[in-house]
């Protein structure tokens, strides 16, 4: 798995100056390096198909954690579920796993499954500034993973731009 620390820093705790100054940046967040090692250690014993596979960036929203990444071409959906259950019961938190992706509605599906996505709309504000509002289903409300306003938070994270989720 590619990763944006070492792997030996990883693996071992002890971040060399490179490392270490990614954390002090914020490009990397301390709790990521936990998360990665669970992943090389996946990569190793069951899912040799991860070696292929690019990893992003890692949120961490009250009891969720987000997980940004690049499939490889032969990790299916139902192994990146399989590495949610485990990363799940390791860490104790829910675990969504996302492809990257620019498109903010294909990123609201992946998270927002199983309820569905009705569409997104772009809002622009009178100061020039843009916001995205996704909207889905009110019968739908109840399969949302998490509380609307950290799903909010999470999809504003990733994209860099104010999202929010309209119930209709």
């Amino acid at each position: 798995m590619k990763i944006p620390l070492d792997y030996i820093c990883v693996k071992s705790g002890l971040l060399c100056n490179r490392c270490q100054s990614m954390i002090d940046r914020g490009e990397v967040e301390s709790f990521e390096v936990e998360v990665m090692k669970i992943l090389l250690d996946l990569e190793e014993t069951q899912f040799k198909e991860l070696k292929d596979t690019t990893y992003h960036k890692a949120f961490k929203l009250n009891n969720l954690l987000i997980l940004i990444v690049t499939s490889g071409p032969s990790m299916t959906y139902q192994k990146w579920i399989k590495v949610a259950k485990i990363l799940q019961d390791k860490l104790g938190v829910k675990v969504r796993i996302l492809e990257k992706s620019n498109n903010i509605k294909s990123t609201a599906s992946q998270l927002l499954t199983p309820a569905r996505v009705l569409g997104v709309n772009t809002v622009w504000l009178p100061d020039g500034t843009v916001q995205y509002v996704v909207r889905v289903s009110k019968y739908e409300k109840k399969f949302l993973p998490a509380d609307e306003t950290s799903l909010e938070a999470a999809l504003s994270k990733i994209h860099s731009i104010p999202v929010r989720i309209r119930v209709e």
